[in-house]
């Protein structure tokens, strides 16, 4: 690990999602901590557990919300959050998603997504106005959250060989493209292959110490790694239905690959 110049030292937000302080979800995150720190970054931390953060959406997130009218919540998150009215938990995780260079998510895989009060996280603090909405850039491009790396780091209980292309789970690019895609490369940030740790139960302590080594890798690559190469809204390969146009190179692909562009 090298550490960085006051150039190039960067502003990290890692959110972590597991109950038990003690869990490899808990050692990892610290791990990143650490070593980012140690790098010369500055580090924030959202423990959704610790924090005790609530997952649903509802009238309480928005203050001036009468309680006569119907919850439009689309409606209700653009118009609280361009007048400054989100409840407080939500607007300061807001601030420091504003706050950072990059974005790492570390969470356990259940049931072939993230945990549930992760999900509330991105629910409610990724509103319209703020994430998306007519008032900000285009989905899928450089768009309101654009000039943000992101980077997912998964434990799994399954093996390898289950998320590969044959595997019976489907490739893990697949069962995480809600998060890479949907929700990293839709605000315009810009993901990263993801980090996995596979067969995690009962981790041995010697592939536990080859995870950090890795982990600690791709954590250098934080902002020199190529991205997930995926296609912009905006750069001609869609039309006005959002939908890939006939004529553009797909090199065989399909699924959900197709809005990936073919690398050499």
């Amino acid at each position: 690990m090298t550490e960085a110049t006051p150039q190039q030292r960067k502003k990290i937000l890692v959110v972590t999602a597991h109950p038990e302080p003690r869990s490899l979800n808990a050692a990892l995150a610290a791990f990143a901590v650490e070593h980012l720190r140690a790098a010369g970054h500055e580090v924030r931390v959202s423990d959704l557990y610790a924090m005790k953060w609530k997952s649903a959406v509802d009238a309480d997130d928005f203050p001036d919300h009468s309680a006569d009218h119907r919850l439009d919540v689309l409606a209700a998150h653009e118009q609280a959050t361009l007048a400054g009215r989100l409840s407080p938990d939500i607007a300061a995780e807001q601030e420091k998603v504003r706050w950072s260079d990059a974005v790492v998510l570390q969470f356990p895989m259940w049931w072939f997504s993230v945990p549930a009060i992760l999900k509330g996280w991105i629910d409610r603090v990724f509103t319209n106005g703020f994430a998306h909405g007519p008032a900000v850039p285009p989905p899928y491009s450089e768009g309101a959250l654009g000039g943000r790396r992101a980077l997912v780091s998964v434990t799994i209980g399954a093996r390898e060989s289950a998320f590969s292309d044959r595997g019976i789970h489907g490739r893990l690019s697949d069962v995480l493209h809600p998060v890479q895609h949907g929700l990293f490369w839709f605000t315009g940030m810009t993901p990263l292959d993801p980090f996995a740790v596979y067969s995690t139960v009962d981790l041995p302590e010697e592939r536990f110490e080859a995870a950090k080594r890795e982990y600690g890798q791709r954590l250098d690559g934080l902002f020199t790694d190529d991205p997930v190469p995926f296609r912009s809204l905006v750069g001609g390969d869609y039309d006005h239905e959002m939908r890939l146009l006939p004529d553009v190179e797909t090199s065989g692909t399909s699924g959900l690959a197709l809005h990936v562009r073919p690398t050499a």
